[in-house]
C-alpha cells in the first residue's frame, strides 16, 4: 500500500510539473514582451501568475482569464467577477470582491503590467534592477499586493525552481 501511494505522490508532482512546463511555455512570450514594455521582470510575472491562478488551472482563472487576482478597484471599467477570497464587511464577515474578468489571458498580462506601472504604491519596485527578482518580490510583498505573509518567499521559491530568471535576460 505504501508503495501505491508513492507512486500516486511522484505522479501527481510530476504531473503539475507538467502543467507548470506548459504554462511556461505558452506565457513566456507575453511575459517578456510586457518586461520590455513596462519594466515588469518576466520571472516576477509568470512566478505571480502561477502562484494566483496555479498555473492556470484555477476554477477563477479559468472563468475570469485573471491570471494575477487583480480586484477591480474603482476605476475598472471592463467584466467582473465576484469572489469570495480576503475582504470582511464592517461584522467581520468574509464577502465577495469584486475581480477584474477579461475575455483573454492576453489582456490579464498586459493589464498586470500596466495595474503595477500606475499605482504610486508600486512605483519603487521601478527603480529596481530587472534582474532583482529577489527585491521585486520582496517588494510586492511590503507594498501590499498580496495579503499571504509567505507571498515573497513563494513567489522567489517558484522562480528559483523553474529558473525563471533566466526570461528577465531576454
Amino acid at each position: 500500500m505504501k508503495w501505491i501511494l508513492f507512486a500516486f505522490a511522484v505522479y501527481m508532482s510530476s504531473s503539475s510539473e507538467r502543467v507548470r512546463e506548459n504554462y511556461i511555455d505558452t506565457y513566456k512570450d507575453i511575459a517578456i514582451i510586457e518586461m520590455h514594455r513596462k519594466g515588469v521582470p518576466a520571472s516576477i510575472k509568470l512566478a505571480q501568475a502561477i502562484l494566483e491562478s496555479s498555473s492556470g488551472t484555477s476554477s477563477f482563472a479559468r472563468s475570469t482569464n485573471n491570471h494575477f487576482g487583480i480586484k477591480c478597484k474603482k476605476i475598472w471599467k471592463g467584466d467582473t467577477f465576484y469572489y469570495k477570497d480576503d475582504d470582511f464587511n464592517k461584522k467581520g464577515e468574509l464577502m465577495k470582491s469584486c475581480f477584474r474578468s477579461y475575455e483573454r489571458v492576453l489582456e490579464s498580462y498586459v493589464d498586470h503590467s500596466n495595474f503595477l506601472s500606475s499605482r504610486k504604491y508600486y512605483q519603487e519596485l521601478f527603480f529596481l534592477s530587472s534582474y532583482d527578482y529577489v527585491g521585486w518580490a520582496e517588494g510586492l510583498q511590503k507594498c501590499g499586493y498580496a495579503t499571504d505573509p509567505d507571498y515573497a518567499k513563494k513567489l522567489i521559491s517558484i522562480i528559483e525552481r523553474g529558473n525563471l530568471n533566466q526570461y528577465d535576460y531576454m
